[in-house]
């Protein structure tokens, strides 16, 4: 059984970074779909408005902004809404017979779905623009994280800095609780948390059980079966041990987290071994 007590003990728990401003992907999808709504709604007004005093070709055309507005905003679902509402507004509002979802000109057919096609292309374009913008921003971000945390640990003086420095790190960048633990003599002499949450004894064992085997433990996977943490072992040149651990909500849990955590792992070994060698002028952390 292990004793996580039986070792000097700091544990801070602190609240993850304040969130940054919502963007597009944050929006609840009700509010996108309104919002496709009331755009295709006042689309629809100036069209009409203008069709009653002047005569201008291609006036469907008024009906593929809302879609790239919404695909550019909100996302593929609204804009694909705007597009699809658009292409019945025409026909209603906008061909004859008006008023009516029949169509008389056999014209008029190929403009609404030429319409709807249009509208198609751009929303899917919109999105995917959208997406890239929300990607480079995400990675600005995450370099942003990184490159602090670098400048930071470099300046830690003691293992617990280290390791509190760590730890607000991870959730920054995943924006999810945290924890980085080292382990001396198979027990835990420091813990730092970064969110609110504390370990579970199940949790606990879980990762000392990825030190001992020197391998990634995922949540809900053996011999993590409860656990609501990943958690990667870290082992340094002069012996120092840790583990890291992130709980992600399962919905969202990234395809390839291991990616920027074996980044933070690199320099958490690094640092704690610079620590913890005889040159960094420190011993080993002791009950």
């Amino acid at each position: 059984m292990v004793d996580a007590s039986s070792k000097s003990h700091l544990e801070v728990t602190r609240m993850p970074p304040a969130d940054p401003p919502a963007s597009s992907a944050d929006s609840p999808a009700v509010v996108g779909y309104l919002a496709a709504l009331v755009m295709t709604v006042v689309a629809t007004v100036l069209a009409v408005s203008v069709d009653i005093g002047v005569t201008i070709p291609n006036l469907s055309l008024i009906f593929v902004v809302p879609v790239v507005i919404a695909g550019a905003s909100f996302g593929l679902g609204p804009s694909l809404c705007s597009a699809i509402l658009g292409a019945l507004a025409y026909n209603f509002f906008l061909t004859e017979p008006r008023y009516s979802l029949a169509v008389s000109d056999p014209a008029n057919i190929w403009a609404i779905a030429l319409l709807f096609i249009v509208g198609l292309i751009v929303s899917g374009a919109a999105y995917t623009s959208g997406r890239r913008a929300a990607d480079s921003a995400s990675l600005r971000r995450q370099t942003d994280v990184l490159q602090g945390f670098s400048r930071d640990i470099v300046a830690a003086d003691k293992p617990e800095a280290i390791v509190a420095i760590t730890s607000e790190a991870l959730a920054e960048l995943f924006e999810v609780p945290a924890v980085v633990m080292l382990v001396t003599d198979d027990a835990v002499s420091v813990k730092q948390i970064v969110g609110a949450v504390e370990l579970q004894d199940t949790e606990l064992k879980a990762a000392l059980s990825s030190l001992a085997a020197q391998t990634a433990v995922r949540a809900g996977v053996y011999p993590a079966v409860t656990s609501r943490f990943d958690f990667w072992p870290v082992i340094t040149p002069s012996g120092q041990s840790a583990v890291i651990g992130l709980a992600f909500d399962p919905e969202e849990r990234p395809s390839k987290p291991e990616t920027l955590v074996n980044i933070v792992r690199g320099v958490l070994e690094l640092a704690l071994d610079r620590q913890l060698s005889p040159a960094g002028g420190n011993a080993r952390p002791t009950g």
